[in-house]
């Protein structure tokens, strides 16, 4: 993917705090299921900065996407946390249909990547 390395923390909260956090970052007072907070960008950031930047995710809206969605808990999670560190490394999927679609065959080819690890 063209990164150098890095790292990334990953948080799992419970609904509660992660809609405090929507709340506070982005003005959407709900729970969501997945949150990422770059590093890398912003005024005082450094693109050379090992710290690629932080996934929150909710296990709650986690386990209840999974049994919506007929698969593991632990899938799921992995669902959320590819997002998020695509959310960090610049993806976007509100921003248009193309960048949608882009980020979308991103998470499927990652996805495939940790199923043949597994």
């Amino acid at each position: 993917m063209g990164v150098s390395p890095a790292e990334i923390s990953v948080v799992l909260v419970d609904d509660r705090r992660i809609q405090s956090l929507n709340r506070a970052w982005r003005k959407i007072d709900r729970p969501t299921d997945v949150l990422a907070f770059a590093q890398r960008e912003g005024k005082f950031s450094d693109p050379r900065d090992p710290m690629l930047g932080d996934v929150v995710i909710s296990v709650e809206r986690a386990a209840a996407q999974a049994k919506e969605r007929g698969h593991s808990l632990i899938k799921e999670i992995d669902l959320l946390l590819v997002h998020g560190l695509l959310h960090l490394l610049g993806f976007e999927h509100t921003r248009g249909k193309k960048r949608a679609q882009e980020m979308a065959a991103k998470e499927k080819q990652l996805m495939r990547g940790l199923e043949n690890i597994k």
